[in-house]
């Protein structure tokens, strides 16, 4: 995942603090305690620890070739140039480690949130379908009464953060006891799911509590995606459920072929458990072209087929149910095309939005929100040991499953292969989804994200990719290739259902 143009947010100092002074809402998570002349002080020692480390090595490897030291002797001048190389080989490694990711990381936790790509801006931020105003008091260092840039750091630290882990337990017959470098849309993905689930067991209002013991319903999203088969949502049972579409240890995976496969995991769920012990208590339904996949044509959100996933999922019981909409599709050929950017950046505005699963070729991420150009996002790419968190642990350590530094991606350079989520309680909310969904595709100038429609034009049943049964038992897909790691960067022009 080496090149992805992750862009946490530079820190600005001033004179003036950008603690929230407003009394109602606890601060945030996210927010340094410390004042902005404490944190100058912490820049400045960072600062003055690098430039120390650089400093050290370049003061020694100034001695100039042994050609341009004629007074040196023959054996003394070529000592002084190996020392000279060797210098130089120094100073080049410090300036690596220095510029490297993991050093960036370091330099990220060790100065606290940094602010500049919000602060710079006193454009409104939208946050998975709510709005947060920054003022121009904010802005310039002083939070206002409203206190929208601390409660946007709130929210977005009480989102559920998935990242490589390692030390879990070899999945299914390979050996890889770790997800690093190729699990990225798994996590991604999970981060969505996770998302959904916080939405129905504990509302959009929710927010990570700053004390122990914690909500059993929390700590229970949490296990569902712990890294082991017992959880249900582990990346073991994902693979696991992808082999339909050649998900394996160690590959890349696509915004589509993600989708089916949460959509195969929930139906295997759905029928090995009674209805009142749904893990994922909702109905999912992925929106694709009229081919049943993006080859077929632009997505197409067919209002019958979704009252249809609802009813089965149900057992007949019901007509309406919970559901999670997962729309993967292709806006472009490598990067999204700029006709589509206004209608993508509305779908924030939307209650029930989910975010996107996407970012950079072969480096997902998971974009939760969005102001002016750029869009926040979730990186799964930070490398954290695995835990175990039990389903009824309330005391359990959870601060690995979030994260306070707020990065930022330009709209324009994302990934043209990617997928939306929506997740919609009722009939009344999927009612309005549609209703906003149609304001959005008539607005688009002849640039849909997707369309919605009563019914087909021609009837046809919920249908799934082209399968056969293997040896052990389990399905499989001969439609969908599979991509190395090595192969991610080609990725976007897999499923492409437009000529742009």
């Amino acid at each position: 995942m080496k090149g992805f143009c992750e862009r946490a947010v530079a820190s600005k100092y001033s004179s003036k603090s950008l603690t929230d002074n407003s009394n109602s809402s606890p601060p945030p998570v996210c927010s340094d305690p410390e004042s902005s002349d404490s944190k100058f002080t912490k820049a400045s020692v960072w600062s003055n620890f690098v430039s120390s480390a650089l400093s050290i090595f370049e003061t020694h490897s100034e001695a100039l070739p042994c050609e341009n030291k004629a007074v040196l002797s023959g054996s003394s001048a070529c000592e002084k140039k190996a020392a000279h190389a060797k210098q130089n080989g120094w100073t080049a490694a410090v300036r690596k480690a220095v510029a490297s990711g993991s050093m960036r990381r370091l330099q990220e936790r060790v100065l606290g949130s940094s602010r500049t790509g919000i602060s710079s801006s006193t454009s409104d931020i939208w946050l998975l379908g709510v709005c947060y105003r920054m003022s121009q008091d904010e802005s310039s260092g002083d939070a206002d009464t409203s206190g929208g840039l601390a409660r946007f750091e709130q929210d977005f630290s009480s989102r559920i953060l998935t990242t490589y882990r390692k030390g879990f337990d070899a999945i299914g017959e390979s050996k890889y006891t770790s997800d690093v470098s190729w699990g990225c849309m798994l996590r991604s993905s999970q981060m969505l799911v996770a998302q959904a689930l916080v939405f129905h067991r504990l509302g959009r209002s929710w927010r990570k509590p700053l004390q122990k013991p914690f909500n059993q319903e929390y700590i229970e999203i949490l296990h569902f995606f712990g890294d082991s088969e017992a959880s249900p949502f582990s990346i073991h049972n994902l693979l696991l459920a992808g082999k339909a579409y050649n998900l394996a240890a160690g590959s890349w995976v696509g915004p589509y072929a993600m989708c089916r496969t949460w959509e195969t995991l929930a139906r295997c769920k759905r029928e090995s458990t009674d209805l009142e012990d749904q893990q994922l208590p909702m109905a999912v339904y992925v929106v694709s072209g009229d081919e049943d996949g993006e080859r077929g044509g632009a997505p197409v959100l067919c209002i019958e087929d979704a009252s249809r996933h609802c009813f089965e999922f149900s057992r007949g019981q019901v007509d309406w149910t919970p559901i999670l909409l997962l729309v993967p599709l292709v806006l472009g050929l490598e990067k999204v095309n700029p006709r589509y950017i206004p209608s993508l950046r509305a779908t924030f505005m939307f209650p029930q939005s989910l975010g996107i699963v996407g970012g950079k070729p072969g480096a997902s991420t998971y974009i939760i929100g969005v102001q002016d150009e750029k869009a926040f996002f979730l990186d799964p790419h930070d490398v954290q040991p695995v835990v175990s968190i039990g389903r009824n642990d309330l005391e359990a350590d959870t601060s690995s499953y979030h994260c306070n530094i707020i990065r930022h991606i330009s709209l324009d350079s994302i990934d043209s292969s990617l997928a939306f989520g929506f997740y919609c309680r009722d009939k009344d909310d999927f009612d309005d989804f549609c209703l906003r969904a149609s304001k959005l595709a008539d607005e688009s100038n002849g640039a849909p994200l997707f369309t919605v429609t009563q019914k087909h034009n021609l009837s046809k049943p919920v249908s799934h990719p082209e399968v056969s049964v293997d040896t052990d038992g389990v399905q499989k897909d001969e439609s969908f290739g599979l991509e190395s790691i090595g192969d991610a960067e080609g990725h976007s022009h897999e499923d492409e259902w437009q000529l742009l």
